[in-house]
């Protein structure tokens, strides 16, 4: 039996193969940008980072702050700790003093990870395994937090990605500068969208100043585009764009 495939036929069937060839290895596919703070987005975190970066900062200068970041400029560790520091008028000693919040803030949340089980966002992990397997998205880490603590909680949280590129407060103490960087060592020439995932009104700012697509996780925060957690992946890969 001989199968007779007319040209307009074969034309249709090798243009489905090849949409599915570029679907798979993402070849001629938009590149797409997804950046990711840490605390309250990916882990469970946000709570005691906030107490132990308060005790830290209790412990150096005796002084009592936040917890409501937003009244500071630039709502990340370096950022908030120097407008504390000049408001004591304590600038000429800024590098002593940081360095000593530094390391009493990363010991606290040391002590506290030893402690307890610290839990990822549900669906992050997974989230995140599939994001990195695809050729047309490039993903970084953008945190208002010190890398050191960072990598901590990531790793207790079981999200070890140690090709994923990771910009911090360790880098600056601007957000926008932040993202600006982890944009950059995510290793694309150029990206045709950004989104970034963040759970607090700071990460929102950020994004519009920089023209990201920005979508809030958890309930702490409402925006246009939201969800509660990482298993939502339908939603997720939609709001990227994939």
């Amino acid at each position: 039996m001989r199968l007779i495939v007319r040209n307009s036929e074969a034309v249709n069937f090798f243009h489905i193969v090849e949409r599915c060839l570029i679907a798979v290895i993402g070849q001629g596919s938009l590149v797409h940008l997804v950046l990711f703070d840490i605390d309250g987005t990916l882990v469970e975190s946000y709570d005691f980072d906030t107490e132990c970066f308060q005790a830290a900062i209790k412990d150096v200068l005796g002084v009592t702050i936040g917890p409501d970041w937003s009244r500071y400029r630039h709502v990340t560790d370096s950022g908030i700790l120097a407008e504390v520091i000049d408001s004591l008028g304590l600038e000429s000693d800024s590098e002593s003093i940081t360095a000593d919040v530094k390391e009493q803030f990363i010991s606290r949340v040391a002590d506290y990870i030893s402690c307890h089980s610290i839990s990822p966002i549900p669906g992050a992990y997974e989230l995140l395994s599939q994001l990195v397997a695809r050729k047309n998205v490039a993903v970084a880490f953008a945190t208002g937090g010190w890398s050191e603590s960072a990598k901590m909680k990531l790793g207790s949280a079981g999200i070890t990605f140690s090709a994923i590129p990771l910009a911090s407060s360790s880098d600056h103490y601007s957000r926008t500068e932040i993202m600006r960087l982890a944009e950059r060592r995510a290793g694309k020439s150029h990206y045709d969208s950004m989104t970034y995932f963040g759970d607090g009104p700071w990460d929102e700012k950020a994004s519009k100043a920089l023209g990201y697509n920005f979508v809030s996780v958890g309930d702490r925060i409402t925006s246009p585009k939201s969800i509660r957690d990482f298993t939502e992946v339908d939603v997720v890969l939609r709001y990227i764009g994939l």
